[in-house]
């Protein structure tokens, strides 16, 4: 009788640390990272403060994730790229105000806008891609939605050109640079509301599942009947609450994420003068960090058979990270009278955005993926990392 307690008490520990060391972890580290912060130890803090943002990043997701779940695609989706486009925006912003002091910290920022869209392209998808085809060798989703997400980032790639060419043609002044670049993101933020009614009223099955897939997954499901049962069986406290009371924890949890954003953006740039870090692995280490969560749903959604999920997430976050994001950021940084941040993106960047785009829309427009597609974005992510880091 004492060995079952012993067990039951053994699985009940075991239980909690699976499903709240994120929260434990995010709330400790940014605690730690304050006192390291207070103390002088900058390069302690950084670190602190990256691994609790990604944390409490993770448990947004899976708040998100739950909520996602409880509503019809593509809202469910969306449920979780705003939650982790919202993350980026804050961290950003904040790194971006000590453009104020440092002016050079605006290539940061404008690095991590793009290698956000990298890294969800490229590691998010790539990686999920990979493992679920190693799972399940083929996996379907709707190829319409692939089709209509690579339109849209190409369209707004082409978009981000046109700053940028005029400020290398060098031929223009700064001040016309930063006209056009405002234009451009009014653009962009009207595409997306034309972009948002297309995705939630007129045109909702492009973003939904085949029947295909849906029947096949179905089958898998069926294969692996336990799997399907523990998933059943969840006792996760954010799943008795209701989606108010989740979208509220989720706003609080963003708050905490601001404030561990603040300590990272201050001992953060401080650290990558003192190294020599460049402009373009440092937008990349900000963007692991905002993605991270994305992965991890991501990845979850892939070995489920959720690869329209996976799409959706992927695509989707790219979307929102250039088309939300950069405009939100250009007027945040305008009121706080930053009037230095530019769309005006080098060659490395913009061609890495066209590249990684052209390689998702080959990868995902017959509707179905396998491990080889998911290597080669990964192969592309490693080739644009080395690049960025000697940039």
């Amino acid at each position: 009788m004492e060995s079952q307690r012993n067990g039951e008490a053994s699985h009940s520990l075991s239980y909690y640390v699976e499903d709240y060391w994120d929260i434990v972890v995010g709330i400790i580290a940014i605690i730690l990272a304050f006192y390291l912060h207070k103390s002088g130890y900058g390069t302690l803090s950084t670190i602190s403060s990256a691994i609790g943002i990604a944390a409490l990043s993770l448990t947004v997701s899976e708040i998100a994730e739950i909520l996602s779940e409880r509503l019809q695609e593509p809202y469910g989706s969306m449920v979780l790229t705003f939650s982790a486009v919202i993350v980026e925006i804050v961290l950003l912003y904040i790194i971006l105000l000590e453009a104020r002091e440092s002016p050079e910290i605006v290539e940061t920022v404008k690095g991590g806008i793009i290698s956000a869209v990298i890294v969800d392209m490229n590691v998010l998808l790539g990686l999920s891609v990979f493992i679920g085809g190693l799972k399940f060798v083929e996996q379907e989703h709707n190829k319409e939605t692939s089709s209509t997400y690579t339109t849209i980032l190409f369209v707004a790639g082409l978009a981000l050109l046109v700053p940028s060419l005029l400020s290398e043609s060098h031929r223009h002044s700064q001040e016309i640079v930063l006209e056009v670049s405002y234009i451009i993101a009014a653009l962009l933020m009207l595409f997306y509301i034309i972009i948002f009614i297309f995705q939630t009223k007129t045109h909702t099955k492009f973003f939904q599942a085949t029947a295909r897939s849906r029947l096949l997954r179905l089958k898998r499901k069926m294969q692996d009947q336990d799997e399907f049962d523990e998933d059943e069986n969840s006792d996760y406290i954010f799943e008795r609450f209701n989606n108010l009371s989740n979208f509220l924890i989720i706003f609080v949890l963003i708050a905490i994420i601001a404030f561990g954003a603040e300590l990272f953006a201050n001992d953060g740039v401080k650290l990558a003068k003192e190294y020599g870090i460049s402009a373009g692995l440092a937008g990349l280490i900000i963007a692991i960090i905002s993605v991270s969560p994305e992965i991890f749903t991501a990845v979850k959604a892939a070995r489920n058979d959720q690869i329209q999920r996976v799409v959706n997430i992927a695509m989707g976050a790219s979307v929102v990270s250039i088309l939300l994001t950069v405009p939100i950021l250009l007027l945040l940084a305008y009121i706080s009278g930053i009037h230095n941040l530019m769309l005006n993106f080098n060659p490395l960047q913009i061609g890495a955005l066209i590249m990684t785009i052209i390689l998702a829309w080959k990868a995902t427009e017959e509707g179905h993926t396998n491990y080889f597609e998911g290597i080669s974005h990964l192969m592309f992510f490693v080739c644009y990392a080395i690049i960025a880091t000697y940039y």
